[in-house]
C-alpha cells in the first residue's frame, strides 16, 4: 500500500523510508504582502485563501505552506516608527486574544478544514527582528536595527522579547486552534558587521528559542526557515541548536548542498536544492534541464530525510507545470 502525502512528508520529516522524495515549494498570493495591511479587512485574507485553494487545486502539493500575507505588521502601537528604545521603554505584550492572533487563526482554520484531512499544514512565522523590519522607520530597517542596537542593547532585548511573546501565543494558537500540523518559522542573519555572532546569541537568539520552545509544546513537526530572500547569506552554524525537526535554507545562496545540510544539523530533515529567483532553473530552465538538476539533487542527498525544494518562496507567476515536472522526476527515481 503506498503513502498518502501525510505519511510521506511525516517519513521524511524523521528520516524514514519513502515511496518517493516529496517536494515543497509555495509563493505569496497577494503582491506587497509586507505592504499590505490585512488586519480588520477581511477581503485580504479572503484573496490570500483564494490563491491557495487555487494554487492547491491546480498543482496538488504533497504538503501546504501557509502564507500570512496580509499579517506583516505587528500591531503594536509601542512600535511604529520607533526611531529611539526609549520610545518602547513601557512596551507590552499584546495578547494572545488580539485581533491580529485571532484573524491569523481564523485564517488557519479555513485552510485546514479545507485541505487538512489530506495534506500537512504549516503556518508562516517571522523571527522578531523581520517584524520590526516590516514596521520599519528608515529607508534601510537593518541600520535602524543596528541605530537601536548601539544605542541600548538590552532594551532592544526587552522590545525583541515582548514581541517574541506574542509571536509564541500566535504560533501555539494556530496549531491549538487553527489546526495546523505545525508552523514554518523564518530567522535570518542581520547582516550588519555589527551583528555579530556573538551579538546574535545574547540579543537575538533567545527570543527565538522561545519561540519554538513553546511551539514544541504543541507540535514537534515543525520547519525553521533559514531565509536567503534577495541573496542574504546566512551563518547556517548559528542555528544548530535550535530545536526544529526540519530545516529548510538556501542551499544555492549558501552553496550548501543539502547532504553538507543534515551533517551541519545533525541528521535533521532538510528541503531545498534549487534557486528560487526568476534567474534559476526552476523558473526558467527547460524541462529537461530541471528534471536533470532534480536527479543531481536526489544523487548528492539521497531519498531519507531529504524533501526538494527552493531557497525561498518562488514567483508567484511561476507556471506550475515547472513544480511538477520536479515532482514527476522524483516519483520517476
Amino acid at each position: 500500500m503506498s503513502q498518502t502525502k501525510k505519511q510521506l512528508v511525516l517519513a521524511a520529516f524523521h528520516n524514514e523510508p519513502v515511496d518517493r522524495v516529496p517536494v515543497g515549494f509555495w509563493y505569496h498570493f497577494l503582491e506587497n504582502p509586507e505592504n499590505i495591511q490585512g488586519l480588520g479587512q477581511p477581503e485580504v485574507a479572503g484573496k490570500n485563501i483564494s490563491g491557495l485553494t487555487k494554487f492547491y487545486n491546480d498543482f496538488q502539493p504533497d504538503f501546504v505552506k501557509i502564507m500570512s500575507d496580509g499579517y506583516f505588521i505587528y500591531p503594536n502601537e509601542a512600535l511604529y516608527a520607533i526611531k529611539s528604545v526609549k520610545e518602547a521603554a513601557g512596551i507590552k505584550p499584546i495578547g494572545e486574544n488580539a485581533p491580529w492572533i485571532e484573524e491569523q487563526v481564523e485564517l488557519v482554520k479555513k485552510a485546514t478544514n479545507a485541505f487538512g484531512n489530506d495534506v500537512l499544514l504549516f503556518y508562516n512565522i517571522f523571527a522578531a527582528p523581520r517584524y520590526l523590519e516590516f514596521m520599519r522607520s528608515t529607508a534601510d530597517a537593518n541600520d535602524n536595527f543596528v541605530k537601536l542596537l548601539k544605542e541600548d542593547k538590552n532594551a532592544l532585548k526587552h522590545i525583541l522579547d515582548v514581541i517574541s511573546d506574542d509571536i509564541a501565543a500566535l504560533a501555539r494558537r494556530v496549531i491549538a486552534d487553527g489546526k495546523a500540523d505545525g508552523i514554518y518559522f523564518s530567522v535570518q542573519n542581520i547582516p550588519r558587521p555589527e551583528v555579530t555572532r556573538e551579538v546574535y546569541e545574547e540579543i537575538i537568539a533567545p527570543a527565538e528559542k522561545k519561540i519554538l520552545a513553546a511551539v514544541n509544546q504543541v507540535s514537534k513537526n515543525n520547519i525553521l526557515h533559514i531565509c536567503g530572500y534577495e541573496g542574504n547569506k546566512n551563518d547556517l552554524t548559528w542555528y544548530q541548536d535550535y530545536d526544529a525537526n526540519v530545516i529548510n535554507y538556501a542551499a544555492v545562496v549558501e552553496g550548501v548542498k543539502l547532504s553538507e545540510g543534515k551533517k551541519i544539523f545533525g541528521g535533521k530533515a532538510v528541503i531545498g536544492g534549487l534557486d528560487n529567483t526568476k534567474d534559476g532553473v526552476l523558473y526558467k530552465g527547460s524541462q529537461e534541464e530541471i528534471e536533470a538538476s532534480t536527479e543531481a539533487i536526489i544523487k548528492e542527498a539521497g531519498k531519507t530525510g531529504i524533501i526538494i525544494g527552493a531557497d525561498c518562496t518562488v514567483p508567484s507567476d511561476i507556471e506550475l507545470k515547472r513544480l511538477k515536472w520536479v515532482r514527476d522526476k522524483a516519483a520517476s527515481l
